[in-house]
């Protein structure tokens, strides 16, 4: 087989929640698989979607992806109405779900959502059960990472 027809994992990201880091001390990842129409599958491979508003809620067992917006294409049928900020259902095995409303109840969690990405030729929404950071932990995370570019700076002009 030869290297270009390969597969390779980072290539099967399709959006990334980088707000959902910064704003969130995650405890625990779940992949979830998501209930899509046709023109919002052909839209995420043109990378039309955006995650950063999205959030996850549970109503009645079952858990459900507000707030992701998925513009259609222009090429979408017009015997189809594209709504781009509709509810996406996500898919999870009972017992998981039953997990993640024990924990959001009672302790006070929030899921989010991490990042979409394809999986066997099907679309996947990683979730977290994160925990909000307050402001001083947020000044800690930008002091932490501002430190690691600083020492990078340096190790990089110590081997010129």
């Amino acid at each position: 087989m030869s290297t270009s027809s390969k597969h390779q994992p980072g290539d099967s990201r399709i959006a990334e929640n980088k707000k959902a880091l910064f704003n969130y001390a995650i405890e625990e990842r779940y992949e979830a698989g998501m209930v899509l129409q046709g023109w919002e599958v052909k839209a995420l491979r043109e990378g039309k979607v955006q995650l950063t508003d999205g959030y996850v809620v549970i109503r009645d067992g079952e858990l459900f992806l507000i707030g992701c917006q998925i513009n259609p294409l222009r090429t979408t049928s017009t015997h189809v109405s594209a709504e781009s900020a509709r509810t996406k259902k996500l898919l999870l095995h009972k017992a998981q779900i039953d997990r993640l409303v024990g924990k959001v109840e009672q302790r006070g969690f929030a899921l989010v959502p991490l990042n979409l990405h394809w999986k066997g030729g099907r679309v996947k929404c990683e979730i977290a059960l994160g925990k909000g950071k307050g402001e001083h932990d947020k000044r800690n995370t930008i002091k932490d990472r501002e430190g690691k570019r600083e020492v990078e700076r340096a190790m990089k002009d110590r081997q010129r």
